[in-house]
């Protein structure tokens, strides 16, 4: 039985350094179970290189914000989400204030129906039970009790929810440093026709190419771009009014519906509930 180290508590919890890191990936490796859980903590402003894991990865901050970078895009996890990473597929994370990581990772055949594509999640209060009890676990993956807690974490990841939180990039180079050029100064005025011009082609070409390359309409594309935007510095407590005129809005109100639109709650009320304990 492969022997893992037994999570850190309350009071002793430490940033994981790069040789902690690799630890708890050679125990990934080393596992031979459906699913090993752990928990990491991360220092504010941390950049962790690109990597991957023979596992699929159920990555979810319960404090503090992650953005992770793959290929094909850029995805934001704040918490109440998570985010699934399929086996095999590089990514790099970065992280916004202190964060307490939990992940799960998960044998690709563990279960029939995992899903095959990166994408963000809600969590359920079921997920986050299930999970602390497996971090718990460790030295009893082989027990009664061990088995029926992670097949249940199992079929649960099955049924949480998809979150508009990912922010796919275009393969075309041009249409690609747009994307880029966007992130770094996000405007929710900048429009097809501009970015048309910008890109040397007609607005219906444009509009269907990039919905091609991303699988989003722009509008769609640039209000996910303005919530990866957003989100960190409402959780670092900027006032929602600075964030709001700051993305170009021309009111909060107006700010608050795409806001309510995209993520299903107003951004005071989706704060408040994210708030840890």
């Amino acid at each position: 039985m492969t022997a893992f180290p037994q999570p850190a508590r309350a009071a002793d919890r430490q940033i994981e350094t790069a040789d902690d890191r690799a630890a708890r990936l050679a125990h990934v490796e080393a596992a031979t179970g459906p699913a090993v859980a752990f928990s990491h903590y991360y220092d504010d402003d941390e950049h962790v290189p690109e990597h991957k894991h023979s596992r699929a990865q159920l990555l979810h901050p319960s404090v503090g914000v992650v953005t992770v970078t793959t290929g094909a895009g850029r995805w934001m996890v704040p918490p109440g989400h998570a985010l699934w990473i399929p086996a095999g597929i590089m990514h790099a994370v970065d992280t916004f204030g202190r964060v307490e990581m939990h992940s799960v990772y998960v044998r690709p055949d563990a279960i029939d129906g995992l899903p095959r594509h990166l994408h963000v999640t809600g969590m359920t209060t079921l997920m986050r039970s299930l999970i602390i009890e497996a971090i718990g676990l460790r030295d009893e993956a082989e027990t009664p009790r061990a088995r029926f807690l992670l097949g249940a974490l199992l079929h649960e990841i099955l049924e949480l929810p998809e979150r508009p939180l990912g922010l796919p990039f275009p393969s075309e180079r041009r249409l690609a440093e747009l994307c880029r050029e966007f992130m770094a100064r996000p405007s929710a005025h900048l429009g097809i026709d501009q970015w048309a011009d910008a890109a040397g082609l007609s607005r219906r070409s444009f509009t269907r190419i990039f919905r091609r390359e991303t699988g989003l309409s722009l509008s769609t594309w640039r209000q996910q771009a303005c919530l990866l935007a957003a989100l960190p510095r409402l959780s670092a407590g900027e006032a929602v009014t600075a964030v709001a005129l700051d993305l170009g809005y021309d009111s909060v109100p107006a700010f608050t519906t795409m806001f309510r639109r995209m993520m299903g709650t107003p951004p005071k009320t989706y704060l408040r509930n994210q708030a840890p304990g």
